[in-house]
């Protein structure tokens, strides 16, 4: 049995081992200041629970494996991370190339033919009668919503019920034209 206080027992542990589970733990966290925190806390909890450990615990391997776990959980976090920054740019991706295809099958004569003139009027005439007024006099002759309820006598919420009807009506008749719904519903 060694005649070594539990400090000094500590003490040289520690001084035999901090470099090596420094080099152990920033050989795969590839960060000098993170392996240094990580070896730190490891000792730390191990002094702290010395006395709770089993007689046969090898305190570098308590320690080591401290640092493994910790080491662990930071690299699963950083590949959780980089994951959904992954699947963040494929999207921001997709919508960029869907934007690029919209745009590019984009027919401005077919924006303003006469079949895609009929749909629209013959979706308007399917609508309620106020709610098509009310359509017409905001899109069509460009009165604000405030102008429409004061000459109407109704609420603005009124007046936002009626439009979202209505153009919820037009991007369902319009739905196989995307180009023609961006220029519709987008830039009003």
């Amino acid at each position: 049995m060694n005649s070594f206080s539990p400090l000094q027992n500590f003490n040289n542990l520690f001084n035999e081992y901090y470099d090596r589970f420094i080099r152990f733990a920033w050989g795969y966290v590839k960060e000098k200041e993170v392996a240094e925190d990580f070896v730190s806390e490891a000792f730390t909890i191990y002094w702290e629970n010395r006395e709770d450990l089993l007689p046969d615990t090898k305190a570098q391997a308590y320690i080591l494996t401290i640092i493994k776990n910790k080491c662990l959980n930071y690299l699963q976090h950083i590949q959780v991370r980089q994951r959904a920054e992954k699947e963040i740019n494929d999207h921001a991706e997709w919508l960029l190339s869907t934007r690029i295809n919209t745009l590019q099958a984009c027919d401005p004569d077919f924006i303003f033919s006469d079949e895609i003139q009929k749909i629209v009027e013959s979706t308007l005439d399917k609508l309620p009668p106020r709610t098509r007024q009310i359509f017409i006099l905001n899109r069509y002759q460009g009165l604000s919503y405030q102008d429409i309820a004061n000459q109407m006598d109704l609420s603005i919420k009124t007046i936002e019920f009626h439009i979202s009807k209505a153009l919820a009506q037009l991007r369902f008749s319009l739905k196989d034209f995307i180009c023609l719904s961006l220029f519709l519903f987008y830039f009003y």
